[in-house]
């Protein structure tokens, strides 16, 4: 059987990130559900990770020849590093949810674009040409327009708060995609999110115990939700990602996962019947707009 030629990877790959961003849309839906049953939030992250890593540990257990390449020291601080800032980016953005709206948390995590295509621009030296910087730019006013038109309807308990949290696992996910990115390039996919996803559980396993929280949810209900965030956002959707960390930027897979609050919004509709606001609306478009631009922009980079 022949190769699959780079140009048909990239189209199975693109395929994947859209998979991967339909599934991760449920996740703050699935993360209020269980908010709502009265589990912390830090461990509702634990949780969510703990199960991903332990199904991964029965996989490779069944599989041991996944680690037939050696990892290096070097390559494992680096995915024990990328599973830290992702302990940090759940823990954080799920907290945001207890005090700010699904729409300005959503919007604000989503601004990790602005953050990857500096740091990507700086450290790993992609280039950011005119499509590059226009996605961006229409990502920030997406961004501003949603987090504005939020606040002005729903600010939430404390939205300064949720905001700044929001703000902090935007930061720490970018952390974790430029990671994924540099390392996705050296490591197989199974043995990268076994080690990630296992060190985030353990650090915010740690945390949520140090917190107090020694009690596990005790109805069916809240472990349904909770597998269906592990197995579904988490599984399915993180490791889509991942998948397509190789074959694309940092910049442009995390400008894709800016539909991961247009998704969210619209599940909201059909769940809640919340409404899309005027602005919303607009900052909405301006999201997907973001999306098509940076595509355009790595095709242009591809073709050239």
């Amino acid at each position: 059987m022949s190769a699959l030629s780079p140009h048909r990877i990239r189209w199975i790959a693109a395929i994947v990130l859209c998979i991967g961003i339909v599934v991760i849309a449920s996740s703050s839906i699935l993360i209020r559900f269980a908010q709502d049953s009265a589990i912390p939030s830090i461990m509702i992250a634990a949780i969510r990770l703990g199960i991903s890593a332990s199904v991964l540990s029965i996989v490779i257990a069944a599989q041991p020849a996944v680690f037939a390449t050696p990892v290096t020291w070097r390559q494992a601080a680096m995915a024990i590093a990328a599973g830290v800032s992702l302990a940090v980016h759940f823990g954080t953005w799920i907290q945001s949810l207890e005090f700010t709206s699904v729409a300005s948390s959503a919007a604000l995590v989503a601004t990790n674009p602005i953050w990857v295509g500096i740091a990507a621009w700086l450290i790993l030296k992609e280039q950011l040409n005119r499509w590059r910087v226009a996605g961006i730019a229409l990502t920030i006013l997406g961004a501003l327009a949603i987090t504005y038109s939020d606040q002005q309807s729903s600010p939430g308990s404390n939205p300064t708060l949720g905001n700044v949290l929001a703000l902090i696992g935007a930061i720490s996910g970018s952390t974790y995609f430029l990671l994924g990115r540099a390392l996705r390039n050296q490591l197989a996919l199974l043995p990268y999110i076994w080690m990630t996803y296992g060190s985030a559980a353990i650090v915010l396993t740690t945390v949520s115990l140090a917190f107090g929280h020694t009690q596990v949810p005790g109805d069916l209900r809240a472990w349904l939700i909770l597998a269906g965030l592990a197995l579904g956002p988490q599984l399915i959707g993180h490791t889509s990602i991942n998948f397509a960390m190789r074959h694309f930027s940092a910049l442009l897979v995390t400008i894709a996962l800016l539909g991961e609050p247009v998704g969210s919004a619209l599940l909201a509709f059909a769940l809640f019947q919340e409404v899309f606001a005027p602005l919303q609306f607009v900052g909405f478009s301006m999201l997907l707009g973001g999306i098509i631009v940076t595509a355009l922009g790595e095709t242009q980079e591809t073709t050239s």
